[in-house]
Formats: structure tokens, C-alpha cells, sequence
């Protein structure tokens, strides 16, 4: 019986070494393969970067030429994660895309151990305390604004931070859906961007500035030109608050909007007035305005079809138009005058954009806003048309030097991005943003819950006007809007620091 249970065993132990041995065998002839499959492929890779003739660096060093392209490619990813400093990356930095982070999460915002801005070099922006700060309780609540007082259909507001022109199109439909609803429950409106209003932006609920871009999206006729009746139908929306009139975007000032063909859907292409799936290139220019006096009559006429404010958008560079615009506006009756001009910055945006234009041309926020709110006041005009800032205005001090500046309410678009999760990932002129903000891609959008990223959206707004009191306080002021330029200093290339209204001195507060 000994022997029997000895022999079984031995047998059992046979058939597990051949049965391992099997095991071996078969993993040895699969490693056998990939090795071949991939030395075979490493080979067509070196024939293939031999014979081409577009690459010195792959035809003289061929495969291995190849892993130059694929770390440059890495090294955006290394860079933001590992290497850079907090206040290094552009185009924003590590700190305010934190900050912003923190707010959306409804999160702590306040730092430990010191400041890490350097507020050493020219141009950092310092607010002047107060050493009666305004209390708590002596605080008020933020004023409400009227734009458009002239017009059948005004429109009142306390916002102060709104949510800049990104079009359905640029961005998908859970992220519209997303901005509109917190933009709603936050009470802030939304632009539309110039991709017309789509049915995301209206389930959403917000209060919406339609813009009308160099095509006319939405409001065109089969040419390309401003149709009359579907501006009425489109100022027929209840949600939609005011028009803007894109002059030009800090993205591409002196270029038209670019939604390129992968991004345009049929439903886009529907809302739009366009074909699908073909590259929708606006003009660089409203066609039909040539000088300042066709530029009046336009918006006028938008106004006068929909009877609801109506107002400019564009990047500062030449500035003698809008002295010769403001001096017209002098001769004619004061119902003439846009209603709000928003002052783009041109350090940037959303859109796709060729990098000549995104890097040197127009002006930027901090130079092109106080000049704007001084020519407004040389014209006696400050009163009538409301001051709307847009630039990079992501964190509380950015908005509050715009408010000292003189502008009335700022616009944002990248800061609500980071709300809804964005990661600075660079591929908003692709199809293939990870975060499914800025793709058309359905399992890239799966990710994007509106409702979840809705309430970061109203997080963020409601952080932002909440720290812009703190600062607005701490300068002794009982709301962010009286703040004033002398609140606020500014680092020259002396090290030293002079008051905003030293630098800008025609601006005289009320």
C-alpha cells in the first residue's frame, strides 16, 4: 500500500514538472516572438527613417533619432509635474491653478508659511492696506448694476466675475452644459462664445451674453450677413441678457475664429449655419463695417432689432479709433453709445491660434485698461458704457487690480476650465483633450459629469466675489467696486512701488 501511494505521488510530481515545462516552453516561444515581432519592427523604423528625407536628425540617426521628438513631446508633462517651481509654468502657474482648485472643491484656500510670489520684479501688482479695515459687519453687499438703462429690455446684475466667450463648438456639449448651470445657480452670466446658442446653454439655465462674432453664427443669412429676423429670434430667448460684437479676441486679435473640421459636428454645423465636418474660419473683420461710423450703425441696429443691450468686445492695439468713435458719440444722442465695451487682453485665450498673433500682437490688460477708462472719462462718457475686463483673470488679486483699474465686471474663461477640471493640458485645438472640456470625443466627454463639475463652476464664482471682499475690506472699502487705483501700487524698475493713479493720473475718482 506504501509502495502504491509512493508511486502515485511520483506520478503527481511528473505531471507537474511536465506540465510546468510545458509552461515554459510556450512562454519562451511567445518571448521568442515579441522579440522577433519588435527587432522587425525596430528594422522597418530604420529602413523607413533611412530612405525618408524630411528628418536629418531620424535619416542620421535612425530610431534612435526618433526618442528626441517623443521626450520634447514627455518633457511637457515632466515639466508641469515634477520640475517646475510654483510660480514658474506659464500660461498659468502651478499657485493659480491651485488656488483655483481649492475654490471649485469648496477647499481652503489659504497658504501656510509665507508667500512664494516674488513681488520683487517690475510690474507686480501690491494692494495697500488699510489700518481701519472695514468690519464685517459695516460690509455691504455687492451693488447692482444696470447695463443698457437706454434700452426696452435692460439688464441688472451684482456680479462682478462672469464666465468669458467660449463656444459651443471650442468646447463640449457637458462643459456648456456644466458652465450654464453653475453660471445659474451662482448667479454670473455666460458668453456663448461666437458659435451661436446651443440647446446646453439654454438647459442650463444661466443668464447668457450672446456674442456675434466676424461670421454670424446664429443670426446669418445663406451669405454670411446679418439677418434681421433671426436676431429677433434669438432676442426672443429669455435667458439671453445682452449682445457683444466680437471685434477681436486676445487669442488672434486681427484673426477671425478657428474651429477646425474634426470639431465640427453636424450638430454644430446646424446650430452654426455651416457645413459639417469642414473647417469653420470666421472672417478676420466684420465685413460689411469699414470705419467707426458703419461700426455705430451696426450695433445700433442690433440694438434697435432686439431691443436689448448691446456692446463691443476687442484687444487694444491701434487706440485712435476709439477716440474718433468717442468723439462721434459726442454728436449724436447719448442712447447711441454701446451699452458696455469689454477689453480683451493679448496675452491669450482659448482659441486656436497661429503663435505670431497669440504672442506679439495687440496690448495687453494692464497697459490697454486704464487707457480705455481714461479715454472714457476724457469723453464724458465712463458713466454710460460699462467696463468689462477679460485677460487672464483667474485669482482674486487679478480681478481686484482690474476693479482699481476701473473696470466694472471681469470675464473669465480659462479660470472656469480649471473649475470644471481642466489640467493645462495644452490640446484645446485638438480633438483630444483628457478631461473631455474641449473634445467632441465621446469617451473623452464621459468623464465631464456636468452636474458634479456645475457645482465647482458655482464654487468658484462664489469663492471669488467672497475673497474680493476680503481684499476690498482689508483696503478699507465696504465693497469690491469702490475700490480705487489709489488701492493700489505697482513694483517699478527701481524696486520701489508708486500708486496705480500716479502711473494713470487722468483717471480722477468719483
Amino acid at each position: 500500500m506504501v509502495l502504491v501511494t509512493r508511486a502515485l505521488q511520483t506520478n503527481k510530481a511528473l505531471i507537474a514538472m511536465d506540465y510546468a515545462f510545458n509552461i515554459l516552453q510556450w512562454m519562451a516561444v511567445v518571448f521568442v516572438f515579441v522579440v522577433g515581432l519588435g527587432a522587425l519592427y525596430v528594422l522597418v523604423l530604420f529602413v523607413a527613417d533611412v530612405c525618408q528625407t524630411r528628418n536629418a536628425i531620424r535619416r542620421n540617426f535612425p530610431v534612435i533619432g526618433r526618442f528626441r521628438y517623443l521626450f520634447s513631446k514627455l518633457g511637457e508633462f515632466f515639466r508641469q509635474y515634477f520640475f517646475a517651481m510654483d510660480r514658474e509654468e506659464l500660461p498659468f502657474n502651478r499657485a493659480e491653478r491651485n488656488w483655483v482648485n481649492r475654490a471649485s472643491e469648496g477647499g481652503d484656500t489659504t497658504t501656510p508659511f509665507g508667500s512664494t510670489r516674488d513681488i520683487r520684479p517690475t510690474g507686480s501688482v501690491l494692494f495697500v492696506n488699510c489700518p481701519f479695515p472695514t468690519l464685517y459687519e459695516d460690509a455691504v453687499p455687492l451693488g447692482a448694476v444696470t447695463i443698457g438703462p437706454h434700452c426696452a429690455s435692460p439688464y441688472t446684475t451684482r456680479s462682478i466675475f462672469n464666465i468669458s466667450g467660449m463656444s459651443y463648438g471650442a468646447i463640449s456639449r457637458p462643459a456648456v452644459l456644466a458652465l450654464s448651470k453653475g453660471a445659474r445657480e451662482a448667479g454670473i452670466w455666460l458668453n456663448t462664445g461666437e458659435g451661436a446658442v446651443s440647446p446646453y446653454h439654454l438647459q442650463g439655465g444661466a443668464d447668457l451674453v450672446f456674442q456675434i462674432g466676424t461670421a454670424k453664427y446664429g443670426v446669418r443669412n445663406a451669405g454670411g450677413d446679418l439677418d434681421d429676423g433671426r436676431l429677433r429670434d434669438a432676442a426672443a430667448i429669455e435667458n439671453v441678457r445682452m449682445f457683444e460684437i466680437k471685434l477681436s479676441q486676445g487669442a488672434k486679435p486681427g484673426k477671425g475664429g478657428i474651429l477646425p473640421g474634426a470639431k465640427v459636428t453636424d450638430e454644430i454645423a446646424q446650430i452654426r449655419g455651416i457645413s459639417a465636418g469642414q473647417d469653420s474660419i470666421s472672417p478676420n473683420r466684420h465685413p460689411e463695417i469699414n470705419n467707426v461710423d458703419e461700426l455705430v450703425d451696426f450695433y445700433c441696429r442690433v440694438r434697435d432689432v432686439t431691443g436689448k443691450p448691446v456692446g463691443l468686445k476687442a484687444v487694444i492695439g491701434a487706440y485712435g479709433w476709439l477716440d474718433t468713435m468717442f468723439e462721434s458719440l459726442a454728436k449724436r444722442p447719448v442712447e447711441d453709445a454701446p451699452d458696455f465695451i469689454t477689453v480683451d487682453s493679448a496675452d491669450g485665450g482659448t482659441g486656436a491660434a497661429p503663435m505670431s498673433l497669440m504672442d506679439y500682437m495687440g496690448l495687453p490688460l494692464r497697459e490697454s485698461l486704464p487707457m480705455v477708462v481714461d479715454m472714457l472719462h476724457k469723453h464724458d462718457l465712463r458713466d454710460r458704457i460699462k467696463l468689462v475686463a477679460s485677460g487672464k483673470l483667474v485669482t482674486p488679486a487679478e480681478v481686484a487690480w482690474a476693479l482699481c483699474a476701473g473696470a466694472d465686471f471681469a470675464v473669465s474663461a480659462r479660470g472656469f476650465m480649471f473649475a470644471l477640471g481642466c489640467i493645462q493640458a495644452l490640446q484645446c485645438n485638438r480633438n483630444t483633450c483628457p478631461t473631455g472640456i474641449t473634445t467632441h470625443n465621446p469617451r473623452l466627454q464621459r468623464g465631464l459629469n456636468p452636474e458634479s463639475k456645475s457645482e465647482r463652476v458655482r464654487r468658484y464664482a462664489d469663492s471669488m466675489h467672497r475673497e474680493l471682499g476680503v481684499i476690498a475690506h482689508s483696503c478699507g472699502v465696504t465693497e469690491p467696486r469702490r475700490l480705487r487705483r489709489f488701492h493700489c501700487r505697482i513694483v517699478t524698475e527701481t524696486g520701489r512701488s508708486v500708486p496705480l493713479n500716479e502711473l494713470y493720473p487722468d483717471y480722477v475718482p468719483a
